[in-house]
């Protein structure tokens, strides 16, 4: 491949010869690789459609097997539309990943309404069930429009699809240059490619695969619109052709069309697209989407293989001995049918009966009758001894014994098919409502690796879809798809500093009625509206999630419902259940919420938990978090005093007055004592002082 890929100083970085060349080489080897599946689906496909060679009036006489099969394996195996399911992966409480996946759900669900899944899931099916592969391709598709200069550009995504430039705006050069451009649409356009249109590299397993391929016809304005003129003209005119072995109806519909395959090599990371038989590639890139598993396309759906090969079996091919069978067996009876005619001989008149023989045996005459030149003679000799009928017993015991024969084989097919009598439709009266709950249960055995690996390659579709959107798609278009306005971190910001405005302007108007005597007043309320966005996470936040792909797999799981007739019943019984689970839960939990308040966090969190693990609790997820947060903030702040009748505030009231008074009496008479004690104290002090003056007189005469 090193000798393909040349760096040019100031050119580009692939040679488009060189690069035709080796790409022509891999194809062919591909379509080698691929040839005899390829004519055995072709075979099929015309068995299916009844549009065999021989089409002669005894070469139809075929019973429908394969279409039989085909019709009965169709709503077994695919019967609605997948729907997306975009979960967190470890259910916690994340307001950013819960609104990010809500985000994405609705983005998928309307990708999927606009790019017609369900049709598309059906040609799959057909597919699957006849050629034993189907698969889709993925492409991202924007429309642009001129950027108002008064605007400030948001960041281009990582890449374009089809048809779209290489990026938001154009390269700007001097004055005079191309104007710049901003998205005005965007979206995921799913593509079905038909089985034969599809090629990849040989290998054991799809993850050895080093390249995909499709092929896609285009018209001349096509072509020029996407290539330019220079590379329609002289690329690829040898391209036009057409595919060899095409059907006269494929011959129509391509008519004015060249093939271009765009392949995907993940060996080299570079995409090519080139015509069908040209020497020379019209463009060679880097790919346009940066994708986890490098390919646009999900790992085909896959129907009987070995691990030696990416090579399909088709199921026809098991029962197509036993099909050839019946086929036959219905030709004979079709011919013994028309052998159970009435047939008389008799004698013409001159003796002669051979003429009469041979008119007789013709299988066109319903009815034969042959006329009688001497009819006197002819009821002389007896009259109707002389007619001979041929006789049809022997030949209405071999259409019995062929009908059974072919009764045997379909009966052998149903068996190498795995279609039992339940799947069809058929039942006994005297069978139970539980024996024929087993039967299909096992009877549907068979189907199950059919249906899980269409639910499988639905469910690839949906996430390729969802990493398509996560990474390209703008905020604006996420928020307008999926109806979501989220705020900004500019707009949240601003809402923040207006906030701190009110409470600055609040304390200060405190202070004032604090200085003046007067009441304060009541602090701000915030509006509805920005405590609503207040409580919400910025679409920042959400794109930065979105666009990081380790912390997005993390974080968010993307899946999809079953793709089978669901079972109305058991959605139902579901539902139930969940309401039920909820109202004996509220029940219990409200007496016991009385009697421990301190148990009511417990108890939020037990029902967030058990409301998770419902889908019919998803949407209802929000709901309870904030009714459970509100409870707990409830339950965690102090009751207030319960407040008495008008009755008891008068007894209380007189009890307290009561209460005053005696308490006051208590501290007058506190007071009275005090102050005799203080009395009672100076006199004391009175008398030892005047006695101690008494004792230094004495003292003092003594001494004279």
């Amino acid at each position: 491949m090193e000798d393909e890929i040349t760096a040019l100083e100031g050119g580009e970085r692939w040679d488009p010869a060189k690069v035709g060349a080796h790409w022509q080489q891999e194809l062919e080897r591909a379509q080698r690789y691929f040839k005899s599946w390829h004519d055995r689906c072709v075979k099929i496909e015309k068995i299916y459609l009844d549009q065999q060679s021989d089409q002669t009036s005894a070469a139809k006489r075929r019973f429908p097997m394969l279409w039989a099969n085909t019709s009965v394996l169709q709503p077994a195996v695919y019967a609605r539309v997948p729907q997306p399911v975009v979960e967190r992966r470890f259910k916690d409480p994340q307001p950013v990943a819960r609104i990010a996946s809500e985000l994405v759900e609705r983005n998928l669900a309307y990708t999927g309404d606009e790019a017609d899944l369900d049709s598309i899931m059906r040609a799959v099916r057909d597919d699957f069930l006849l050629c034993a592969r189907g698969t889709v391709w993925l492409r991202y598709e924007a429309d642009f429009e001129p950027l108002d200069m008064g605007v400030e550009p948001s960041n281009p995504p990582a890449g374009q699809g089809l048809g779209a430039p290489g990026g938001i705006f154009d390269e700007i050069g001097a004055m005079g240059g191309p104007q710049p451009e901003v998205i005005a649409d965007e979206r995921v356009c799913i593509d079905y490619v038909h089985w034969s249109d599809f090629l990849h590299s040989p290998a054991r397993r799809w993850k050895d695969v080093t390249w995909v391929a499709r092929r896609v016809p285009m018209t001349d304005e096509e072509m020029e619109k996407r290539f330019g003129t220079e590379a329609m003209t002289s690329r690829a005119a040898e391209g036009a052709a057409g595919k060899k072995g095409e059907s006269q109806a494929e011959r129509a519909e391509n008519e004015g069309k060249t093939h271009i395959l765009e392949i995907w090599c993940k060996s080299e990371n570079y995409t090519v697209w080139i015509a069908d038989g040209a020497p020379v590639a019209l463009e060679v890139s880097e790919p346009p989407l940066e994708l986890t598993h490098f390919w646009p396309c999900p790992r085909p759906a896959y129907g009987t293989m070995s691990t030696s090969s990416l090579i399909p079996v088709p199921d026809y091919v098991y029962y197509q001995q036993q099909c050839d069978e019946i086929d036959l067996l219905t030709k004979r009876i079709n011919k013994l049918t028309d052998q159970l005619r009435l047939k008389i001989f008799y004698p013409s008149g001159d003796g002669a009966i051979s003429p009469a023989i041979e008119k007789a045996m013709r299988p066109e005459n319903d009815m034969v009758m042959v006329p009688i030149p001497e009819w006197a003679a002819f009821t002389d000799k007896g009259g109707s001894k002389a007619i001979v009928t041929l006789p049809i017993d022997e030949v209405q015991k071999v259409i019995v014994a062929c009908m059974a024969a072919r009764k045997q084989l379909i009966e052998d097919v149903y068996q190498i098919t795995g279609i039992s009598d339940i799947v069809r439709g058929d039942t006994q009266a005297s069978e139970t409502a539980t024996a024929q709950r087993i039967k299909s249960q096992w009877g549907s055995i068979r189907i199950r690796d059919r249906q899980a690996e269409l639910a499988r390659f639905a469910r690839d579709i949906i996430r390729l879809a969802g990493e398509i959107i996560c990474d390209q798609f703008q905020p604006e278009t996420l928020m307008l798809v999926s109806g979501i306005k989220l705020p900004t971190m500019a707009e949240k910001q601003q809402v923040q500093m207006q906030m701190q405005q009110m409470q600055m302007a609040a304390q200060q108007a405190a202070m004032r009625a604090e200085q003046t005597g007067q009441p304060s007043p009541p602090p701000p309320e915030m509006p509805p509206r920005l405590q609503q966005m207040m409580g919400q996470p910025t679409i920042d936040e959400v794109v930065q999630l979105l666009r990081n792909d380790s912390i997005r797999g993390f974080q968010i799981e993307i899946e999809t419902d079953s793709t089978i007739e669901p079972d109305e019943d058991a959605e139902k019984q579901r539902r139930m259940e969940f309401v039920q689970m909820v109202g004996g839960f509220m029940q219990q939990a409200g007496a016991m919420a009385q009697q421990s308040p301190m148990l009511v966090p417990v108890m939020v969190e037990t029902l967030l938990f058990a409301a998770r693990g419902f889908r019919a609790g998803r949407q209802l997820e929000s709901t309870l978090e904030q009714v459970g947060a509100r409870l707990s903030q409830a339950a965690s702040a102090p009751k207030p005093e319960p407040q008495p009748a008008p009755g008891e505030m008068i007894k209380l009231k007189t009890a307290e007055v009561k209460a005053g008074a005696e308490q006051r009496k208590a501290e007058l008479g506190v007071a009275q004592a005090e102050i005799e004690h203080r009395a009672t104290v100076e006199k004391a002090r009175g008398e030892m002082a005047a006695q101690a003056i008494d004792e230094m007189r004495s003292a003092q005469s003594l001494y004279q």
